[in-house]
């Protein structure tokens, strides 16, 4: 079934006049140029400074994609430690859910005490940012494996590891692919947050610097590139989500053929 055309060229058309409400209120002076820049200035910082950008979008991406592979590892075990285990599932789903209720900010002088002001600190912030959506996700996705199937298997001689592979595996990978995008998409605001805590490079220390210089132009194009930088990496993931995933979005478009 093909997407509409609409899909694509409305959001484009929308952000056009965005941009050029932006730039006549720019050129206007309706606003001052150090509360709203305009579109012009913001793309001369990335003209004018691309080896500054790149020191500092390089430790950012490093901080983001370390911290999102370990909170993939990490949750991943977890999910699968909380289905295999009822006593295992009951001692750390709390705390699972406990960790998302503490704002990070509370718990920076402890970040910093424990990892200093490395890129350790930045991994761990993405890790704890990371780690709860991609867990739930998965272990949603085992907990719904249909028990008829579970018992279909067993009778038919498979073994505990077989039913992992051939049936739980392929059934929760839709509810952990949702989770990996969420927490893409979260792995580079993680970064920047852990760059707040202190740092010599990165797209937050770069953010924090332009804002004390109430360098406007500079906030808007570091906004810029984390944006891209969160959907480059969420394009990575549906892209892995795609091609592991081939067979379940054609039974969906398959199904939304069928009921129209």
């Amino acid at each position: 079934m093909k997407k509409p055309a609409s899909r694509l060229w409305l959001p484009l058309l929308f952000m056009l006049l965005l941009l050029a409400l932006w730039q006549y209120l720019s050129s206007r002076t309706v606003i001052a140029f150090w509360v709203l820049p305009s579109p012009r200035a913001v793309i001369g910082v990335f003209r004018d400074q691309p080896a500054l950008l790149w020191s500092h979008i390089r430790p950012t991406l490093i901080a983001s994609v370390s911290g999102l592979l370990l909170a993939t590892l990490l949750g991943i075990l977890t999910a699968m430690a909380m289905h295999s285990s009822k006593l295992v599932r009951q001692i750390f789903y709390p705390y699972l859910v406990v960790s998302q209720t503490v704002p990070i900010i509370a718990v920076a002088p402890l970040i910093v005490l424990w990892f200093g002001y490395g890129i350790s600190a930045k991994v761990f912030v993405v890790v704890l940012m990371c780690f709860f959506p991609i867990a739930l996700g998965l272990f949603d996705g085992l907990k719904q494996v249909s028990q008829e199937q579970v018992r279909l298997m067993r009778s038919m001689g498979a073994g505990g590891w077989k039913i992992y592979r051939y049936l739980k595996v392929p059934a929760s990978l839709p509810a952990f692919f949702t989770g990996l995008k969420l927490a893409a998409t979260y792995s580079v605001m993680g970064a920047v947050i852990g760059e707040w805590l202190g740092g010599q490079a990165g797209l937050g220390i770069y953010l924090t610097r332009s804002t004390k210089s109430f360098r406007t132009e500079q906030v808007f194009a570091a906004i810029i590139l984390i944006i891209l930088l969160s959907l480059l990496l969420f394009g990575i993931v549906a892209l892995l989500d795609r091609l592991l995933l081939g067979w379940h979005y054609k039974k969906l478009e398959e199904y939304e053929d069928t009921t129209g």
